[in-house]
């Protein structure tokens, strides 16, 4: 019987700590990126900054899809 409270893991506490942290990296990447100091930047590395931004993004939705599913893929007992 569930009390309908989810108790998670070690492991997926980290996971949902990894993307906090990770999503407070994003900010700062995206304010940085909307700054004037951003403006500065050689054409090249703004263009790295902007991939890094979206690289990030992706990395992100995996962890949100990775800890959306910790409750529905837990294991069933056998039996």
């Amino acid at each position: 019987a569930s009390s309908g409270t989810k108790i998670m893991k070690p492991y997926q506490e980290r996971v949902v700590a990894e993307k906090k942290e990770l999503d407070e990296k994003i900010a700062k990447l995206k304010a940085f990126i909307a700054g004037d100091t951003f403006k500065t930047v050689h054409v090249y590395e703004q263009d790295r900054l902007h991939e890094q931004r979206q690289c990030m993004e992706e990395y992100s939705e995996i962890l949100q899809n990775r800890i959306d599913h910790f409750l529905i893929d837990e294991p069933k007992s056998p039996g």
